[in-house]
């Protein structure tokens, strides 16, 4: 009991030193805000206490590669442009860290009391549609083909809430299949010569086709949100139409949608779904 009770403290204390350290780099290069960082700090230093490498490890993974892509693109202006519309910026706050990676938390404390291969399954899912939505978001953005609306088809303007593009879905999907691949490394075990390329290569496989069809369900079921029931704004100065309640220094006129359902909201329910996507998958084939 003793033994249990000082390696909690051990893992705790090495969390949050590691989760600050991560969470200050990422607010000196302006991936974070201070809200931003602050939640960083507490979910990563929860991920570690509670739950093995895989856990804290796809959440380091999808935020290291997001951040890269989101600093790369932003020296493009296509990309700017599209990101004025956008309720959020590159610049994570409090509610897009929580709306990303909350979830997962939780998932991470019910296996923790609970221990259960579905958590991880679920786990896998929700963290492969937050990265593939952030990947088409970042690199779609770029894309020299129109978007079109997910549920009419018609060609809207870059940075329309539901729009798509062959670019953004491909970046999407290769976002998912990161995940995967990333959690398929992190749960590798050695194993002796015989079983490696039977039960290993296998589970292997199992955790990257979940992550990729999850992951990419996941991103067309944010799209779907987004171009439905998400609350969009239209500018009474400038006209355009745009996901923020505010723009040109001026409250904007709510056109559709709820108005309780905004952008973290809408990434929130779509990764519920492609958790419970990868769950059933994790049950179906292992």
């Amino acid at each position: 009991m003793v033994g249990w009770i000082d390696e909690w403290w051990l893992r705790l204390i090495i969390g949050l030193v590691g989760s600050c350290f991560i969470a200050a780099a990422a607010y000196h290069v302006k991936s974070l805000s201070a809200s931003g960082a602050c939640s960083a700090i507490v979910m990563g230093t929860g991920f570690v206490t509670l739950g093995e490498p895989v856990w804290f490890g796809l959440l380091i993974g999808f935020f290291v590669s997001s951040s890269v892509w989101s600093k790369w693109k932003r020296k493009h202006r296509a990309k700017e442009a599209a990101e004025a519309k956008y309720a959020k910026t590159g610049r994570r706050d409090a509610g897009q860290v929580w709306a990303n990676g909350g979830v997962g938390l939780l998932l991470c404390a019910a296996h923790a009391i609970w221990p259960d291969e579905g958590w991880l399954f679920a786990y896998i899912g929700v963290m492969a549609a937050v990265n593939a939505d952030t990947w088409a978001t970042e690199i779609g953005a770029l894309s020299k083909t129109a978007p079109r609306s997910v549920t009419s088809g018609k060609p809207v303007t870059p940075g329309t809430s539901g729009g798509v593009t062959p670019l953004g879905s491909a970046a999407a999907l290769a976002g998912a299949v990161f995940i995967g691949t990333v959690a398929a490394l992190l749960l590798a075990t050695p194993q002796p010569a015989e079983a490696a390329a039977g039960t290993l290569g296998g589970a292997a496989a199992v955790y990257i086709a979940a992550a990729a069809a999850a992951g990419l369900a996941g991103a067309f079921a944010d799209s779907l949100l987004g171009a439905t029931g998400q609350a969009m704004y239209r500018c009474r100065v400038c006209g355009s139409e745009i996901e923020r309640a505010a723009h040109c220094g001026r409250a904007a006129e709510q056109v559709r949608g709820f108005a309780w359902l905004n952008n973290d909201r809408v990434n929130l329910l779509s990764s519920l779904f492609a958790g419970v996507l990868a769950w059933g998958i994790g049950q179906v084939f292992l």
